[in-house]
């Protein structure tokens, strides 16, 4: 025999595995998020350090060809 007083609660636990996956999803966007301005920053920092390289070669073949 069902019992009909257990299927009183199926609504209210259908909107809590629902807000548990929307929890979830958001939490996986913020981290991919996060993860994606990080290697940003990283890549950032590296062709700045590839930009000031090359200005100091330039500098320096400029000094050589001057001399």
């Amino acid at each position: 025999m069902i019992n009909w007083k257990a299927l009183d609660n199926v609504p209210m636990l259908l909107y809590i595995l629902a807000l548990k996956t929307l929890v979830l999803c958001l939490g996986f966007a913020a981290v991919k998020i996060y993860q994606g301005k990080k290697i940003e920053a990283a890549l950032k920092r590296e062709q700045a350090e590839k930009r000031r390289l090359a200005e100091q070669t330039q500098r320096l073949i400029d000094d050589l060809k001057e001399d």
